[in-house]
């Protein structure tokens, strides 16, 4: 078992609840001990940051503080979460001030950070460090015959300065896991693009149709099915696609999947244990076709 200190985030705690189930349901299979942090709280991702850059330091130096204190590294399954407490972690660990002024209000609550947390997303500790060639070695049903395209978004890329996991102009981490599944991944533009999340309570034309454009694309490049490893993309792409159909004019009706929801019926998950049934666009088609090609 490798062990990490396990930040859902807010969305897969209360309206995505089926991706910590998902991520739960694969860590078992693949040797991931998830060490619950209670005490830990919302980063703050797109908002705390404008309004108090402190305020921004002081919780997610929390955040890692806890973790550190446990001993292991952060596991993500959001890409704003990786985003945020990566800029909090560099700026804690190359500015001595920021971390100074950190540490003296973690003092207060008994807290101290040392910069010795790494932040890691899920989609990179399986390439990484579990490694593919563990999870072929999981697969219980092969996605052979399914074409997924992977959305990555913005900010498990951007800014590459902070978050190291992939070349931020043609990545290749998430192709590589669905090939490793046996799934082919369908290439198409707008896969590192926005999904427009963070626009949606300013502008939902715009960032409706940032969602729609992506998943008109992937249709016509005959996608069975997208995936994203962020929740907030999630919400864009799937709880909005209805809206994102009328404000482009397209015809969209493709499932969207949490990264370890596809990975979790590789490995055995059925369509009630990975919680399909909360999405609008159903899955049972491609859930049916991935049933007929058991291997063990």
């Amino acid at each position: 078992m490798i062990n990490y200190a396990y930040y859902p985030g807010c969305v897969a705690q209360e309206s995505g609840k089926e991706l910590d189930n998902s991520t739960r349901f694969i860590a078992k299979k693949l040797g991931i001990n998830l060490i619950d942090m209670p005490e830990a709280s919302c980063c703050g991702g797109g908002v705390v940051d404008g309004f108090d850059h402190n305020l921004k330091l002081y919780i997610n130096g929390r955040t890692l503080a806890l973790a550190e204190k446990l001993g292991y590294d952060i596991l993500t399954v959001c890409n704003t979460c990786t985003l945020t407490l990566s800029e909090v972690n560099e700026e804690l660990i190359n500015n001595p001030e920021s971390l100074e002024k950190t540490n003296a209000y973690l003092s207060k609550i008994g807290l101290k950070y040392s910069g010795t947390v790494k932040v890691k997303h899920l989609l990179y500790i399986i390439r990484d460090e579990i490694g593919l060639d563990k999870l072929k070695q999981a697969i219980t049903y092969t996605l052979d015959g399914v074409k997924v395209a992977p959305f990555y978004g913005c900010h498990i890329l951007r800014p590459s300065s902070v978050v190291k996991f992939d070349d931020v102009e043609n990545p290749s981490g998430f192709e590589e896991l669905i090939k490793a599944l046996g799934a082919e991944p369908v290439s198409y533009i707008r896969r590192t693009k926005c999904c427009g999340f963070q626009t949606i309570l300013v502008n939902e034309v715009t960032s409706t149709s940032l969602a729609g454009n992506a998943i008109y694309e992937a249709q016509q490049n005959k996608a069975d099915v997208m995936v994203t490893p962020c929740p907030l993309c999630h919400l864009s792409l799937d709880t909005y696609q209805g809206v994102a159909a009328m404000n482009i004019n397209k015809k969209l009706s493709l499932p969207v999947l949490h990264l370890p929801q596809l990975i979790g019926v590789a490995l055995g998950g059925s369509y009630a244990e990975m919680g399909f049934s909360r999405h609008n666009i159903s899955f049972r088609a491609v859930m049916s076709k991935i049933k007929q090609n058991k291997l063990k």
